[in-house]
């Protein structure tokens, strides 16, 4: 997170018991593994909660998400962003530190509790009351973040269809990395490239998705802990993993493709690093030989989630 993130948390937090965040973040914990959703939040102090113990690991998968679609298509500069199911604005945050050029934000929310959260994290932003199956308005960048896993997976493909008709340049769906996840990603990956959209990440092309039966594709990202965010939820380990599944599609073809994708953790051992990637030509594992101290310097730097 950025430190005006943080400022702008800390200052929400003023005078806020940290006993009272800790209890409503274990319950808000609960909820959500008894299946609950964002919905269910409906006072400001429980949308604190959510705000300290879930939107870090959120801005951090965008943030590392965004960080990729622009190393993937450099000369994307948008000039608004459109976020649907915005939640407490996080998205839009972590779009402004990827893109500059970033001068309008409009924020689609249903949530009048998130609504209210949003427009004191960003006083500039235009939130609106709404939801998915509205008339969306067409913007540079739109984006929709761990919205679809609130719906059934059936209707993956003819969300992203409608979101995609209000992308006048580039759409960008995260979900959680799990197999649940991946599903929904997958099928609204299919849709897209169907109505006419070109994968600009994690994929480096827009054939089918090669990976087939129990395997799904999915990232991780590291995130330090603040005080805050270990005292809300109980934690002992400063740091924590977010998994992430994502997809990318632009109106433009990318002009330059990378060979693939690092879609696993290397695996390095003594005869040399094995990169498992993703490409045009499908599943592969790059073996680069420690012998070779050039090229096997360059492989060591690689990380999951990387181009090769």
């Amino acid at each position: 997170m950025t430190p005006a993130w943080d400022a702008a948390i800390a200052l929400l937090l003023e005078g806020v018991s940290r006993k009272e965040l800790e209890q409503r973040a274990g319950r808000l914990s609960v909820t959500y593994r008894e299946g609950g959703t964002s919905a269910g939040i409906t006072v400001p102090a429980d949308a604190l909660a959510y705000l300290v113990t879930r939107a870090p690991a959120t801005y951090a998968a965008l943030g590392a998400v965004f960080e990729r679609v622009a190393e993937a298509a450099p000369d994307f500069a948008p000039g608004a962003l459109l976020d649907v199911g915005a939640g407490p604005g996080t998205a839009g945050w972590a779009a402004r530190d990827a893109w500059p050029s970033l001068a309008a934000v409009t924020m689609i929310e249903p949530n009048a509790t998130f609504r209210d959260l949003a427009s004191q994290l960003m006083p500039d932003a235009d939130i609106v009351a709404g939801r998915l199956g509205m008339d969306l308005p067409r913007t540079d960048l739109v984006t929709a973040a761990y919205v679809l896993a609130e719906l059934p997976e059936a209707s993956a493909g003819d969300t992203a269809r409608q979101l995609w008709n209000a992308a006048s340049g580039m759409l960008v769906l995260v979900e959680p990395g799990t197999p649940a996840g991946f599903a929904r990603i997958r099928a609204a990956r299919a849709a897209l490239i169907e109505a006419g959209g070109h994968v600009v990440a994690p994929c480096t092309h827009d054939s089918e998705c090669p990976l087939q039966g129990d395997d799904w594709c999915h990232f991780s990202q590291r995130l330090a802990r603040s005080r805050d965010h270990m005292i809300a939820k109980g934690a002992k380990v400063p740091f924590e993993d977010e998994r992430y599944a994502y997809v990318a599609v632009s109106r433009m073809p990318v002009e330059v493709r990378a060979s693939g994708r690092i879609i696993k953790p290397p695996v390095e051992a003594r005869p040399g690093i094995t990169l498992p990637l993703c490409g045009a030509s499908g599943l592969r594992n790059a073996f680069v030989a420690r012998r070779d101290k050039d090229a096997f310097r360059i492989a060591r730097k690689k990380r999951w989630g990387g181009l090769l």
